[in-house]
């Protein structure tokens, strides 16, 4: 064969060879892609599992701070054990006045369990700037007109109520030495402020509870509850 038709045959082939590496060789690799799978798709997988998580504890939490307010104590219940009154003998504007004044003072005053009770304490001195006005009164052993009179009666219808319940021990209490006609002899209860005074300890596990009122039939009345 001619040596020219050697050279021409290789050259074509290195040709041919050439022209099928770069239409089929380059393509025998796998192609890449540019796509980069988003990072917000991944996180979002993962904090749809967080929320989950945080949710179910969220609920717990929500449920465990339910079921505590849930759970309350038993309401405490007022039960009245002890009942007094004494009529009103004396009807005087005054003296009535003084004891509305008195029984509002008195009404509400929670004795607690181990605690003592002081009318004298709880009502206060009587004064014209609270109200009080002059009425019959024992000074003394005498009758007169005084701040407040009238008083007595209430502190002696406590003293009746009070002396009736187990568990209440009269501390302090002073008589007046004389009639005071809407009581018997020796059951009465007279106070002075910062002198004479009624007094009675609660020596019960429950709390007192004391009302003091005029009712309808002109008695001065004082009801004592116990609070358990």
């Amino acid at each position: 064969m001619n040596k020219k038709w050697i050279i021409a045959i290789v050259a074509l082939l290195i040709v041919g060879g050439i022209l099928v590496y770069f239409f089929f060789g380059r393509n025998t690799n796998t192609p890449q892609s540019d796509y980069t799978p988003s990072r917000i798709f991944a996180n979002t997988t993962i904090d749809n599992t967080n929320s989950d998580t945080n949710n179910n504890g969220n609920n717990n939490n929500n449920n465990n701070i339910s079921n505590t307010n849930t759970i309350q104590s038993k309401p405490k219940t007022e039960t009245k054990i002890s009942s007094f009154s004494t009529p009103i003998v004396d009807n005087h504007k005054n003296r009535i006045n003084n004891i509305k004044i008195t029984c509002s003072r008195i009404s509400g005053t929670t004795v607690s369990a181990g605690e003592e009770f002081s009318f004298c304490e709880v009502v206060g001195q009587p004064s014209a700037e609270d109200g009080y006005k002059e009425a019959h009164a024992f000074v003394d052993g005498k009758l007169v007109n005084a701040i407040g009179g009238g008083n007595c009666q209430v502190s002696t219808t406590i003293y009746n109520a009070a002396k009736k319940i187990d568990g209440v021990e009269i501390t302090e209490r002073h008589e007046h030495g004389k009639e005071v006609g809407y009581i018997e002899m020796g059951k009465d209860a007279t106070v002075a402020y910062d002198y004479l005074d009624l007094k009675f300890q609660n020596n019960n596990n429950f709390d007192l509870k004391l009302k003091a009122y005029i009712n309808d039939d002109d008695e001065v009345c004082v009801d004592i509850y116990k609070i358990a």
